[in-house]
């Protein structure tokens, strides 16, 4: 009959007592300094590790630490035990690689489809006080940093932000928003704040040849807005911190992130081509040739390919989206 050395412990004090344990019937049997007997059904037993001797646990957590590994497997082979499929994986280099593929093709899936919608849901249930707690140090942020007040005069801004007031949104529930005008260190740029603030700079509009295209740059930020891509960005980049904003209304670490964010503001191809669409929707639906609006992306290619581009390009022309805008005329 089989035995199998090792240490028993009782569970309740830190003694060790010297024991053997053997199988009959389907009945754990230890003996030596201590004895008892348990179905093997009630038993765990741990799985198995290169420098850590394997234990048998019974009901009332006392344990058996295995002292003959040799011995021990042997039993378990007599016995008709089989490791967990998950124990047999690791034993396996098929399974250990398959286990790699699949975990890389979880992580992928899920950087790809779950945190866009989970990012997307999250941004459309923040309570309305986050983003503009967000919007606040944003634009504090890039006062200190980026921004310089708008030497635009008071009539100028008044006149641009009228124009712009009176256009028709392409459809309903167009967001709310605010035209804030600032010069800019780094050249010609417009972009959307969570809460509404579109941010236009003193040398996008003297860019502009005119201002139906000044117009659909502020349509291009209004489409962003519609679809809070901004929000969405900031939640996938923090989306540890989204939850907790989301479940306690802490926006600290969504704040902390700003700063990176900002200064790799490209949206994905997608949110352009939905800003782009809204902008040529809403372009169409006051009569205003789109001809501006491709004339304006031309006008940013061309600033972009000197030697100030600038790094808050929320919205980098290129000929693709160019084409686009022209075949919609």
């Amino acid at each position: 009959m089989m035995e199998v050395a090792g240490l028993y412990f009782d569970g309740r004090t830190s003694r060790a007592h010297r024991a053997s344990l053997r199988v009959e019937a389907g009945v754990a049997q230890l003996s030596g300094e201590a004895t008892r007997s348990c179905p093997l059904d009630q038993l765990h037993v741990s799985e198995p590790a290169r420098h850590i001797g394997r234990k048998i646990t019974f009901p009332d957590e006392a344990y058996f630490e295995v002292q003959d590994a040799a011995a021990f497997d042997a039993l378990l082979q007599q016995t008709g035990y089989r490791d967990s499929s998950v124990v047999q994986m690791q034993r396996s280099w098929r399974g250990i690689l398959f286990g790699v593929i699949a975990t890389i093709l979880v992580l992928v899936l899920g950087y790809l489809y779950v945190l866009p919608c989970a990012a997307d849901a999250i941004a459309r249930h923040l309570p309305a006080g986050v983003e503009r707690t967000i919007s606040k140090g944003t634009l504090e942020f890039l006062d200190r940093h980026m921004l310089k007040p708008s030497r635009l005069p008071d009539a100028r801004q008044a006149e641009i932000a009228e124009h712009f007031r009176n256009l028709v949104p392409p459809q309903a529930g167009a967001p709310a928003y605010e035209i804030v005008f600032r010069s800019s260190r780094i050249g010609p740029n417009a972009f959307a704040l969570p809460s509404g603030q579109i941010v236009l700079t003193d040398e996008l509009v003297k860019l502009m040849d005119n201002d139906d295209e000044i117009m659909s740059v502020l349509a291009h930020e209004l489409g962003h807005l519609h679809e809070r891509h901004l929000m969405r960005r900031l939640v996938q980049s923090s989306a540890v911190g989204a939850v907790v904003t989301l479940l306690f209304g802490d926006v600290s670490a969504v704040i902390a992130n700003i700063p990176t964010v900002l200064l790799d503001m490209k949206y994905s191809r997608d949110a352009e081509r939905d800003a782009d669409d809204y902008a040529i929707a809403m372009m169409k639906a006051n009569g205003i040739p789109l001809s501006h609006m491709a004339d304006a992306f031309e006008q940013l290619k061309r600033k972009e390919g000197g030697t100030a581009a600038p790094y808050l390009s929320t919205h980098p022309p290129t000929a693709e989206r160019i084409a686009h805008i022209r075949q919609s005329e």
